[in-house]
C-alpha cells in the first residue's frame, strides 16, 4: 500500500519547514511541491532542496485540479510521496479533494502541519481567535465584474459582532498577488453599489504583510489611513474587526498603531 503525506511549509521561506517535515521528506520516494495557493516571498527552491536533501518536482494548478492529481496519485500507489504545501496543508487550500481521492484508491494519507496565515494573523493583530466569523477570499475582478461575496461576508459577520479574515487573491501563474490597497478598492466599488455602510473610509481595518517573516508589517486604522500606508511587497492579508473586547482594542493600539479612539468601539 502506498502513502501520500501532506507537508506544511509554513509562511515565508524554507526555514518554516518543521523538523518532522524534513524527516518525512527524507523518507519519501518522490517529493512534489505546489506554490500556486499562496505566495512564499522568501522561499528558494534550491535552498529547500538542499534542506530536504531531495529533488523536488513543482506541480501546477492544472496538475492538481484539472488533472485531479493523477501524477501524484499514481506515484503514491507505488511508494511514499510527500506533497509540500504553503502554510498548513488543507487549511484554506483546495487539497482536501486530493486526500479524499487518495484514500478511496487505498492510499494511506497523513498530514504534517505547518504555520498557517490563519493563526499568524490572530497572533500579530491581537484580535481574539474565538471572535472570528466566516473567512473569505477577495478575488480579482474579471473585466467589469466585481464579486460581492466578500462584502456580504463582512456585513453578516459585523451584524454578529465578529471579525472577518480576508485572504487576498493569488494568481501565481500570472505573477499577480493582490495587495491590501487593491482589496480595499474592490470592496469600496461594491459599497458604491450597495450603500450599506459596511466598507467606508471610516471603517476600522487591519492590514498584515509578510506574516512569518522576520519583519512583518501590521497596521490597524480607519480604511483611508490603511489604504495610504506603505506595506511593502505581498503577501498581504486584511481583517475587518467586529465589536472589540477592551484587550483587543489595546492590542491594536499597541501592536498595530491603531488610533486611540478605537477604544470607543469596545463592547
Amino acid at each position: 500500500m502506498g502513502e501520500l503525506v501532506f507537508v506544511g511549509l509554513g509562511l515565508h521561506d524554507e526555514k518554516g519547514l518543521s523538523l518532522r517535515g524534513i524527516e518525512e521528506i527524507g523518507g519519501a520516494d518522490t517529493v512534489f511541491a505546489e506554490f500556486y495557493t499562496s505566495l512564499m516571498a522568501g522561499l528558494s527552491l534550491e535552498k529547500l532542496e538542499g534542506l530536504a536533501g531531495k529533488e523536488i518536482s513543482v506541480v501546477s494548478r492544472q496538475t492538481l485540479e484539472e488533472e485531479e492529481g493523477k501524477t501524484i496519485l499514481e506515484r503514491a500507489e507505488k511508494g511514499r510521496v510527500a506533497l509540500l504545501v504553503p502554510g498548513d496543508p488543507l487549511i484554506a487550500t483546495t487539497h482536501v479533494d486530493l486526500r479524499i481521492r487518495a484514500e478511496r484508491r487505498g492510499i494511506k494519507t497523513r498530514v504534517v502541519h505547518g504555520a498557517s496565515i490563519v493563526s499568524a494573523v490572530v497572533g500579530l493583530s491581537g484580535l481574539q481567535n474565538y471572535k472570528y466569523g466566516r473567512s473569505v477570499t477577495i478575488p480579482f475582478s474579471e473585466e467589469t465584474v466585481t464579486y460581492e461575496t466578500p462584502y456580504e461576508v463582512i456585513m453578516k459577520n459585523k451584524e454578529m459582532g465578529l471579525h472577518t479574515l480576508c485572504f487576498l487573491d493569488v494568481k501565481a501563474e500570472e505573477g499577480r498577488c493582490m495587495t491590501i490597497q487593491e482589496g480595499l478598492q474592490l470592496l469600496l466599488t461594491v459599497e458604491k453599489r450597495r450603500r450599506r455602510g459596511v466598507v467606508t473610509p471610516e471603517t476600522l481595518v487591519v492590514g498584515v504583510a509578510r506574516a512569518g517573516s522576520k519583519e512583518p508589517v501590521v497596521k490597524a486604522g480607519y480604511l483611508k489611513e490603511v489604504e495610504a500606508h506603505e506595506f511593502g511587497p505581498p503577501p498581504h492579508t486584511l481583517v475587518f474587526p467586529g465589536s472589540l473586547h477592551f484587550m483587543e482594542a489595546e492590542a491594536l493600539i499597541t501592536l498595530a498603531d491603531a488610533p486611540q479612539r478605537i477604544r470607543e468601539m469596545v463592547r
